[in-house]
C-alpha cells in the first residue's frame, strides 16, 4: 500500500474513487504546479547567492516542502490510476526542466511570391 510522507489532502482509497478524468486533471495542473515552483526556486537560491535574506531563505526551505508534498501526491495519483486498471503514459508528463531555446528563423518565411513579380490579375481564376 501507498504510504505518505507528507500530509496529503486525500488518501489514496479517496484518489481511487475519482473519476479517471480528474485523477489526470489533477495530475497535469500539479505537474504544472510543480514547474512553476520550481522556476520561484531558481530565481529565490539565485538571489540567496547574491543577498543573505531570512525571508527568502525561509521562502526556499518552505518550497522544498511543498515540491516534495506535491511530488508524492503526483506518484500517489498515478498509483490510483493503476489500482483502477488504467496504464499510466509518461508521454503526457510536463517537462521537469525548461525546454531548450529554439533559434529564430535565419530569415523572414515570406509567402512564397517574389514581391517583384505583380499578380495577374484577371478573371480566368487565381495565378499559382
Amino acid at each position: 500500500m501507498f504510504k505518505t510522507q507528507y500530509p496529503q489532502p486525500f488518501s489514496l482509497l479517496e484518489a481511487i474513487s475519482l473519476d479517471v478524468a480528474v485523477i489526470t486533471e489533477e495530475i497535469a495542473r500539479l505537474q504544472d504546479s510543480l514547474r512553476r515552483l520550481r522556476e520561484t526556486q531558481d530565481i529565490l537560491t539565485e538571489h540567496l547567492r547574491e543577498e543573505n535574506d531570512v525571508d527568502i531563505s525561509k521562502a526556499v526551505e518552505e518550497n522544498i516542502v511543498t515540491i516534495a508534498s506535491q511530488e508524492e501526491r503526483v506518484e500517489m495519483l498515478k498509483v490510483a490510476l493503476k489500482e483502477k486498471g488504467v496504464v499510466y503514459n509518461p508521454h503526457y508528463d510536463l517537462p521537469t526542466s525548461k525546454p531548450p531555446a529554439t533559434a529564430a528563423p535565419a530569415r523572414p518565411v515570406g509567402n512564397g511570391l517574389d514581391d517583384d513579380d505583380p499578380l495577374e490579375e484577371n478573371d480566368n481564376g487565381l495565378h499559382l
